[in-house]
């Protein structure tokens, strides 16, 4: 596993934490610590899952993101 701390462009409120948060936890290969307005820190199975991935799966909720 490693870590990856994503900025997430579009987030405003508590809503759209739950929103990111909960795509993170049905993502196969990862593990989620922390998700705030503007970021989501976790740990991923590369062997699993990409960063463009997980991108992805945080952009069908309607938000942008990006590693730093």
């Amino acid at each position: 596993m490693e870590s990856l701390t994503m900025t997430i462009e579009g987030m405003t409120c508590a809503h759209c934490v739950r929103a990111v948060e909960g795509r993170l936890h049905k993502t196969a290969g990862v593990e989620v610590e922390q998700v705030e307005i503007g970021s989501a820190t976790m740990r991923y199975d590369p062997s699993a899952v990409s960063v463009d991935d997980i991108a992805e799966a945080i952009a069908d909720e309607g938000y942008t993101a990006f590693v730093e």
